[in-house]
């Protein structure tokens, strides 16, 4: 078989899982998940990942690789992602990328060479005093095209990204690319009323026992900052359990972040990256409404 890749993207609760195992029960494919969250093991309702009896006897790579306790990073993403593609292509099948982290994605099929700009942990140490906000306003007044895609609230990011500015004394760079040497079809898939959607999901994971597992997390060493640096729902879960909001603040800020997260996936969707890609609207992602219209651009992508 000639070597092509299919990318299914979308934001959190747009149904990419439903709709990945259908295309790769029907084109003999394997998914290689491409969530920033589910890589981690011990995380698996707060992230709302796949499970045994959803996957449908499907393979699923990426899922599980790392400990929550260690920071994952895009580059170790890439090398584990490609190596996954290369499997699935020796085995004569039909590799689908999916997934709702943009950064991931583009890593792989653009080959994002992240800047190299070494760790200052001087400056680090100066930064972890302000808040989020404050960040947040110093990265808008040096580099504003990076604020339109950086989660605010992540001070984890936010410092990089100043790290990144200070160092250089310039915006963080526009990537360099090493696209992949075979033929992409990028899938994005539309939903109405998202809004809808994250509120249902969210209190299925409440159901599930959400809670008792950031709980677990704490228990199995993880530091409430470590906790929160996974952002949306898990910043407000341990802000809750640290008593610091109560319930239905816990559950007003989750869904708020959600919310937020959501527009910021869209946003990195349709510029594709961002401040990666200047600000241009990727026209290579062919934005579907169901099932129906993704088969038929696969059948083609195929012939």
């Amino acid at each position: 078989m000639f070597k092509k890749l299919v990318v299914i993207l979308g934001p959190t609760a747009s149904g990419k899982s439903e709709l990945v195992i259908k295309l790769a029960k029907k084109f003999n494919g394997e998914i290689v998940s491409a969530d920033s969250r589910q890589v981690y093991k011990e995380m698996n309702i707060g992230t709302g990942k796949v499970t045994k009896k959803e996957m449908r006897g499907v393979p699923h790579y990426l899922l599980d690789v790392a400990s929550p306790k260690r920071r994952f990073t895009v580059v170790q993403y890439r090398q584990l992602a490609l190596r996954a593609i290369n499997k699935i292509f020796k085995k004569k099948k039909l590799p689908l990328l999916c997934g709702g982290t943009g950064f991931y994605i583009q890593a792989v099929i653009d080959g994002i060479l992240i800047p190299e700009v070494k760790p200052d942990w001087q400056l680090r140490k100066g930064l972890e005093k302000k808040t989020a906000e404050q960040l947040f306003n110093q990265l808008k007044k040096l580099d504003p095209r990076r604020t339109r895609t950086i989660d605010k609230n992540n001070r984890r990011r936010l410092i990089r990204a100043l790290e990144i500015v200070l160092k250089t004394k310039k915006p963080v760079p526009l990537l360099k690319r090493q696209p992949l040497p075979y033929p992409v079809l990028l899938i994005g898939i539309k939903k109405g009323n998202l809004k809808k959607l994250i509120q249902k999901r969210f209190f299925k994971w409440l159901k599930q026992g959400f809670i008792q597992e950031v709980i677990k997390l704490k228990k199995k060493g993880l530091s409430w900052d470590r906790i929160e640096e996974f952002g949306i729902h898990y910043r407000a879960a341990a802000q809750y359990l640290q008593k610091k909001i109560n319930e239905q603040e816990f559950v007003e800020n989750s869904l708020k972040e959600l919310r937020d997260y959501t527009k910021r996936q869209i946003t990195w969707f349709s510029a594709h990256g961002g401040s990666a890609s200047g600000g241009k609207r990727d026209k290579r992602i062919h934005w579907v409404k169901n099932q129906k219209e993704a088969e038929k651009l696969v059948k083609e992508f195929l012939n």
